[in-house]
């Protein structure tokens, strides 16, 4: 579903801490901690990933699946083009 890694890159792509996205996501701070302290992919509550992916996704980040179409394959994040260009 997601990975750690995707976490903490949506994250600064957002430019948000983990505190501002357990808030984002109505999760508590440590949740978040442990979620991103994970290797590889996220394991845990399939409600609070959810949340997590509804939260990041809402916040203007796109999580790319390993199977999606790209010259070099693997998982990735990307800013929705309407969050880009506000900045």
């Amino acid at each position: 579903m997601i990975t750690s890694q995707q976490m903490r890159a949506a994250r600064a792509l957002l430019g948000i801490d983990q505190k501002r996205l357990a808030e984002l996501a109505n999760i508590s701070l440590p949740t978040i901690q442990r979620m991103e302290a994970s290797d590889g992919q996220v394991r845990g509550v399939v409600e609070t990933l959810v949340k997590v992916v509804s939260a990041l996704e809402r916040a203007g980040v796109e999580l790319i699946g390993e199977n999606a179409p790209s010259q070099t394959g693997g998982r990735g994040v990307r800013l929705r083009q309407a969050v880009a260009a506000q900045r």
